[in-house]
């Protein structure tokens, strides 16, 4: 029988650390979400004070809520674990992009978020429960948008099943994630989810069920109570997409 991903006991993990409108055609772009400093648009972004109610986390699912595997590697598709295996790339690609479209100074301020070396061993678990969070996107898909975008704090928590799985999940703003954390090694966990998008949508897709949603990346602690969510070539907008998550 497969085990759920990071068969951690609460007890081990405590002790360790821590869309659009519901119509038959579902979104093929997410809703932007408010940059900081940016005036709210026709498309109704929400601000960093006026988020909706939090969607329902998805809880315990049989099987596991990604089918069992503690192996990511049996749950990402060939193009996603390609994304993945790019990071230094990303890395590489996205900060250039930022520099030269004149964002280093604003790049630079984000300190160890923005640091590729960054990442601390031990401690990789945050412990359930709630979190605060903010997304900052660097470079742009194409090349033609924006170097560098900042977005406000919204919320984030983590979940620990009866099962075993360990889950993430944004809880607010216009774009959404959830997914599980899968071991990897001394100084990474990889993320493996899906995105909600829109104040409309209540739930989230599951991996796999809308691939235009589906995420992947890497988990790393990077302070005392501070990680980040490390996603490279994003699916929309970004080279390379950043979401910090403290106490």
């Amino acid at each position: 029988m497969r085990r759920h991903a990071l068969l951690l006991s609460a007890a081990a993990v405590l002790a360790a650390c821590q869309g659009e409108p519901t119509n038959s055609a579902p979104p093929t772009t997410p809703e932007p979400e408010r940059p900081v400093g940016a005036e709210p648009t026709a498309m109704g972004d929400e601000t960093a004070g006026a988020v909706p109610d939090a969607p329902p986390a998805a809880g315990a699912q049989p099987g596991g809520l990604q089918g069992g595997s503690s192996d990511w590697r049996e749950v990402a598709t060939a193009d996603d674990a390609a994304r993945l295996s790019r990071l230094d790339q990303a890395w590489r690609m996205a900060r250039a992009e930022a520099e030269a479209k004149g964002f280093a100074s604003e790049v630079e301020a984000l300190g160890a978020l923005v640091d590729p070396n960054a990442a601390l061993p031990g401690r990789l678990q945050p412990t359930p429960g709630d979190y605060r969070c903010r997304t900052s996107k660097i470079g742009s898909i194409n090349g033609d948008g924006l170097g560098y975008v900042a977005y406000p704090w919204f919320r984030c928590s983590v979940e620990l099943t009866v099962g075993g799985d360990l889950i993430l999940t944004k809880t607010t703003g216009s774009q959404r994630s959830q997914g599980l954390l899968y071991p990897d090694s001394e100084r990474r966990l990889v993320f493996i989810g899906a995105q909600a998008w829109g104040s409309d949508e209540r739930g989230y897709p599951r991996y796999g069920q809308m691939p235009e949603r589906d995420q992947i990346g890497v988990l790393e602690r990077i302070g005392d109570q501070r990680w980040r969510l490390v996603l490279p070539w994003p699916k929309q907008e970004a080279k390379l997409e950043l979401l910090e998550i403290s106490r």
